[in-house]
């Protein structure tokens, strides 16, 4: 009979038993040893016991501690030594709490702000609020086309009696690129608990530790480091560094100012746009041709929308400058995509190069104005609109707008 079929009582019981026993007592003198199946042959599994053992655990916890903290403190002072502070960080999150204020009702003659990282780092909330006794609404987005934030709004019955300013970066605009395409999903989606960790994240985590942003993340150092030799063949990009500071709860932002002071740093910034100037073999002129004028359709559909709830439309061509402007005009001529936005959706523009006043600023990485020049352009920018646009909006709109 085999073992696993011994009858109690029987001599194959018995010898089960007697190896049982004998396997538990060599054991016996490994404390913490886990018993297993193999040193109870025959016999049924109880739940597995480990012995704990006796040593110092409170010591052992307060090292590990002591330890945690360390490392952590060592990983902080390596950041703030390249020039890195606390500041917010701009999540799907923090961008979702400045879009819930229009639903709860902020949107009745509101301004608000689309586009992508120009308009989130170029135009200056404080500098605008200051001028026009109210604060912009900042949902703009870095890398992204505000096309889907245009017509989100065009559909959204609560923004109404407004002005909205659309940056547009024409090889982002143009082409429909949205990095952070995700955001809008998010916000229709968003739980009470991820709005509960966004605002500990916001007032414990964010203020404080500067390297809690996800650039310095150590899994993205590590992919950044060239481990391995470039092959034949291959043709490494590399992503986006940080570019900006948000400097307060609702989105108001910067450049980083490592881009104005270390010359490396900006040179390595403009490296990577570098990356992009070059054209993929699918993108021929009639390709981008069509795809701009795909975005310029929607805009239009959009713009019509608004217009009926007497939301002023403003696009804004925000500065950019040497090799990027370069490949800008060639690629997204203005003739072709800027020019004919205005004509098809009837709304008016200010482009940069049609001003002397927004002209003439410093762009560090050829993409993004100075902290200090975009102060000014904020305030030339306000100037032209209240000047140039202003005057041809409807009396009716406006003095709803102002109330």
């Amino acid at each position: 009979m085999s073992q696993e079929n011994a009858f109690p009582g029987s001599a194959d019981s018995t010898l089960v038993v007697e190896r049982s026993a004998s396997a538990e007592a060599r054991i016996a003198v490994r404390p913490g040893l886990r018993l297993t199946a193999a040193d109870r042959p025959g016999v049924a599994q109880p739940v597995p016991e480990r012995d704990i053992p006796d040593r110092p655990w409170g010591a052992i916890l307060l090292a590990a501690l002591v330890m945690t903290a360390l490392m952590l403190g060592a990983w902080e002072w390596h950041w703030r030594s390249f020039g890195v502070e606390p500041s917010l960080a701009n999540s799907d999150a923090l961008w979702a709490t400045q879009r819930r204020r229009i639903d709860h009702g902020e949107g009745d003659g509101a301004t608000v702000l689309i586009g992508s990282s120009r308009m989130l780092f170029d135009l200056q909330l404080p500098v605008w609020q200051k001028l026009s006794g109210t604060r912009p609404i900042q949902l703009a987005l870095e890398g992204t086309s505000p096309m889907f934030a245009l017509e989100d709004l065009a559909d959204d019955p609560n923004f109404r009696n407004g002005r909205l300013l659309v940056g547009v970066a024409p090889d982002i605009f143009f082409s429909g690129f949205a990095y952070r395409a995700d955001v809008l999903r998010y916000f229709d989606k968003q739980s009470p608990s991820q709005r509960i960790g966004q605002w500990l994240s916001m007032h414990f985590v964010e203020p404080f530790l500067a390297f809690d942003d996800p650039d310095f993340a150590l899994p993205t150092v590590l992919e950044r480091q060239n481990w391995w030799p470039v092959r034949a063949g291959m043709h490494p990009r590399k992503d986006v560094r940080k570019l900006m500071v948000v400097v307060d709860e609702d989105r108001a932002s910067h450049i980083w100012d490592k881009l104005e002071e270390d010359p490396a740093y900006a040179a390595l910034a403009q490296g990577i746009w570098a990356q992009h100037f070059a054209l993929r073999p699918g993108d021929s002129p009639a390709a981008l041709q069509k795809g701009a004028d795909e975005q310029i359709a929607r805009a239009a559909k959009a713009v019509g929308k608004l217009r009926k709830r007497n939301v002023e439309v403003i696009f804004v061509r925000t500065p950019s400058a040497q090799k990027y402007l370069a490949f800008e005009d060639k690629v997204f001529p203005r003739a072709k995509t800027w020019d004919v936005l205005l004509a098809k959706t009837g709304a008016p523009g200010v482009h940069f190069q049609d001003h002397p006043e927004l002209q003439g600023f410093w762009l560090p990485e050829w993409s993004h104005l100075a902290a200090g020049d975009a102060v000014r352009f904020t305030q030339a920018l306000y100037a032209i609109v209240e000047r140039d646009i202003e005057r041809k909006t409807p009396k009716s709109v406006a003095r709803v707008r102002r109330r």
